[in-house]
């Protein structure tokens, strides 16, 4: 097994923000990164305190989303420039990681 230094990437956002898909297609087409996952979340909170929660009465369907993705460190720090006019500012966590890949 060959292990390869990478770099992990969790973007945070709501679904109101409405930027999915286009950060999507930006990692997937453009940037071409190795990996993406997204999660939706079913509670959460960010710098405003507000709670967006799944409970059934809450109807605005604006939850939390999380965007994983890793790369190579140098491809990931530039992609972080690139989002960096895009994402809001402390919505971006990084941190470096180890992938096996085949030999």
């Amino acid at each position: 097994m060959k292990v390869v230094e990478v770099t992990m990437v969790r973007i945070y956002f709501n679904e109101s923000e409405a930027m999915l898909k286009s950060l999507l297609k930006r990692l997937h087409d453009w940037e071409k990164v190795k990996g993406v996952t997204v999660f939706r979340g079913v509670s959460g909170f960010g710098p405003s305190g507000a709670t967006n929660t799944s409970a059934a009465v809450n109807l605005s369907l604006d939850l939390p989303l999380v965007v994983e993705f890793f790369d190579e460190p140098a491809k990931v720090q530039a992609i972080l420039e690139h989002l960096s006019t895009t994402i809001k500012p402390g919505h971006m966590v990084a941190w470096n990681a180890r992938v096996n890949e085949t030999i």
